[in-house]
């Protein structure tokens, strides 16, 4: 297979964007459709190929877009479908795919569908919903627990029942188990697809289907307090059931009607599980999301071996990916500082596979600590003091340093922190910034072809370094990185170096040994 013979989400990078705090062009203090499309140059001048945007659907916003009142149109905060179709426009002829969120478990309980629902046990929609008597003594139906604290069941006067949420009680969980939902679903998919989007990720992939017996789920040994309530049990019997997978190859075959679309699956899951989501025969998500790197040990050892493993459990033909942020995680430059943030760049940016970069991590941004009076995120308020609130990493990207960084001009959804050094105009100017390591990263990974599909091999831990080769036809590219805390030398043999994460490297030749400062990494072609 030739370069020309890959798909455009095999060959490119996918950015993702938090429309809430992207830009924002209207000053209301929230980044909306038209934020983004006029900064959609950052974009081609950083070197992605795609943008996925996170939910943007009619929403009462309980969860900030995850609960979908309208699958069918965009939240007046964010703008309209003509807006929309504007950013689809300007990003395709700017050489860019969209991709879309598809938020597929649950709805809000705002939707006409669940109104329906739950006006009458008799009514039509009533069974696209899950819904249960109570247990003994009007018990909840089980001890299924919901994401954001609390049971998964939540009580209906009206109807005398109960139905689950898997998250908050504003986001009841659809019947994936009923046809009608399944078509209704995918018309929804194909709505998008005919407005040109070129492909979705899907939220929380691994949890549509239920244990159809409702059977309790075991508890978990290892709870820890810390980790929040739905961590006390097992999720054997309300996630990764068999019987998603073949929603998930029916998901497939609706994009498998429109040319060169991708589905994206998000899925926590163990590697083991984690690759049976590409399918039979290679015939469901084409990129189950691979978040590995988010919750690895930062050190050589652990990540040689994580690589490794997935690597191997790849089954034949799938392609790989790698994940190092997002909008429920720490950013990386918090969780490993930002010297070794330069690192983690270049170690997702040459790892096999399709990567996906999380807006900010380019310039360098950190958690925004996030106090209790501006906190907005359910999974803190609904379990606070124990830190599992995502607003930190939600924070609005600032353009600039001054006072709103150019994001709004009126008051920001989110503070957005101390942006008087990182930010985007600050990157620009400095020539050794976040912002132009990863344009040199992604434009070296486009000039060399066994960076974007040559084989991956020769991984391997020196004490703290971290060294693997990417291999095709044309050339071998070493990728050597440091990630402790002094100077190493690692051999090498003879070789040219294309790329440090530190300046003034550029076509070094090395015949032997490599020196390497602190957090210095280096992609280096081998003779």
């Amino acid at each position: 297979m030739n370069t020309a013979e890959y798909r455009w989400w095999q060959r490119g990078v996918i950015y993702q964007i938090y429309p809430r705090s992207f830009a924002d062009s209207n000053g209301d203090g929230i980044g909306d459709l038209r934020g983004i499309t006029a900064r959609l140059d950052h974009l081609v001048e950083l070197g992605v190929d795609a943008l996925w945007i996170s939910p943007i659907y009619p929403s009462p916003m309980a969860d900030f877009g995850y609960d979908v009142a309208d699958y069918c149109g965009v939240d007046p905060i964010f703008g309209t479908l003509a807006d929309f179709d504007g950013l689809r426009a300007a990003a395709h002829a700017r050489g860019l795919k969209l991709i879309l969120d598809f938020v597929p478990n649950h709805t809000s309980d705002a939707h006409p569908w669940f109104r329906a629902s739950r006006a009458s046990r008799a009514d039509a929609k009533r069974d696209w919903y899950i819904w249960r008597d109570p247990a003994a003594g009007g018990a909840p139906p089980n001890n299924w627990l919901a994401q954001f604290g609390g049971s998964a069941w939540s009580w209906d006067a009206a109807t005398r029942q109960y139905y689950l949420h898997s998250f908050l009680e504003q986001q009841p969980d659809l019947n994936w188990r009923n046809p009608a939902v399944r078509a209704a679903m995918y018309d929804v998919l194909r709505f998008w697809l005919d407005r040109g989007v070129d492909g979705f990720r899907v939220d929380v992939l691994w949890m549509l289907i239920k244990d159809d017996a409702f059977r309790d789920n075991p508890p978990n040994v290892a709870y820890l307090p810390a980790r929040g309530s739905y961590d006390r049990l097992l999720p054997v019997y309300t996630a990764d059931r068999p019987e998603v997978q073949d929603i998930v190859a029916e998901m497939r075959a609706v994009l498998d009607g429109y040319d060169e679309r991708v589905l994206i699956g998000e899925i926590y899951l163990p590697i083991a599980r984690l690759v049976t989501y590409y399918g039979r025969d290679l015939m469901g998500v084409q990129l189950p999301f691979n978040f590995q790197l988010i919750d690895a040990p930062w050190s050589a050892a652990a990540l040689a071996a994580i690589i490794a493993e997935y690597e191997a459990a790849l089954p034949p033909g799938a392609w790989p990916n790698w994940v190092l942020g997002n909008h429920d995680k720490s950013r990386i430059a918090s969780r490993v500082g930002g010297a070794q943030a330069r690192i983690a760049a270049m170690l997702l940016l040459t790892l096999r596979g399709t990567p996906t970069l999380y807006y900010g991590d380019e310039i360098g941004m950190v958690d925004v600590p996030i106090g209790a009076e501006h906190a907005q995120d359910p999974a803190e308020k609904n379990q606070p003091g124990i830190g599992l609130g995502r607003d930190p990493e939600r924070t609005p990207l600032p353009w600039n340093a001054s006072p709103l960084g150019d994001f709004t001009t009126g008051v920001p959804w989110l503070p957005l922190g101390d942006h008087t050094a990182v930010n985007v105009a600050s990157a620009i100017a400095d020539d050794g910034s976040m912002l132009h390591l990863h344009r040199r990263l992604l434009a070296v990974r486009r000039q060399h072809s066994a960076l974007t599909h040559g084989t991956l091999e020769a991984i391997a831990a020196i004490g703290d370094v971290l060294t693997y080769v990417r291999r095709d036809a044309q050339e071998r590219i070493a990728i050597v990185l440091n990630l402790g805390r002094e100077p190493r030398q690692v051999p090498l043999g003879r070789a040219r170096i294309l790329l440090s994460t530190q300046l003034a490297r550029h076509d070094e030749t090395v015949a032997g040994d490599v020196s390497l400062g602190v957090a210095e990494g280096v992609v280096a072609v081998l003779e």
